[in-house]
């Protein structure tokens, strides 16, 4: 499969209009975002586990990175609530499950091979901080590394935004919304901007916070992960 697979390409993705498709495992449904392979891909999805729905264990071959939206994710390593940012390594492994039900945005076979931070961090109580050529703008620092810059940002009511990296840029509406263009953008809605490439978002009266990944496009890094991974079925 191949969905929004050229990373030199603008996607965008209304999850809320998407609708679930089913995954091998019962009770587990995904909205795919972007994908190149089938049941072993490098993907970005929105990803939602019914009460008492559970994986196998199985390892990261490209790392695995995640967002609880809601509910509470768990596995062998603790509970993850809402609001909690995870980064398993390439390697590492666990068999997820969750007892009362979740969602999660999850990004897969992304990793540099050599990056081998473990993280498991509740954003909420990380502080926000202000941005000093951003007006209307506050960030809560994730992950940082010479490949990707992750983030959470908070936008104030009726700012306008710009968007952009040289390096390419995703975003991710978690609560509130922005208008571009003639488009809304609402919770669950997703933009991918290639390389160079830079919008204006113009925030609704509620706000906006969004989770951001920029610097990950550039195709000297990029390139290396957007392959079909060999052991694909």
């Amino acid at each position: 499969m191949r969905l929004n697979a050229d990373l030199a390409q603008r996607a965008v993705v209304h999850g809320l209009r998407t609708r679930w498709s089913a995954s091998p495992i019962p009770g587990v449904e995904r909205r795919m975002l972007d994908r190149v392979g089938d049941e072993v891909a490098r993907a970005t999805s929105i990803v939602r586990y019914a009460p008492r729905s559970a994986f196998s264990s199985h390892t990261h071959d490209g790392g695995e990175e995640f967002l609880v939206l809601d509910g509470v994710f768990q596995d062998e390593h603790g509970d993850y609530p809402a609001g909690t940012y995870v980064r398993n390594p390439p390697a590492s492994h666990h068999a997820p499950r969750s007892e009362s039900g979740c969602t999660i945005f999850v990004k897969l076979r992304q990793f540099d091979l050599e990056d081998d931070a473990q993280i498991r961090l509740d954003t909420t109580s990380v502080p926000l901080m202000a941005v000093a050529d951003r007006p209307g703008v506050g960030i809560v620092p994730l992950f940082r590394n010479r490949h990707e810059d992750v983030r959470l940002e908070i936008w104030s009511p009726g700012a306008t935004v710009a968007i952009g990296d040289r390096g390419g840029i995703e975003v991710l509406v978690l609560e509130g919304g922005f208008r571009l263009d003639d488009v809304q953008f609402k919770t669950q809605s997703w933009i991918r901007l290639p390389p160079g490439d830079s919008v204006i978002c113009k925030v609704g009266k509620a706000g906006c916070k969004v989770w951001v990944k920029s610097g990950h496009l550039d195709p000297a890094f990029a390139d290396k992960t957007c392959s079909p991974p060999r052991n694909e079925r």
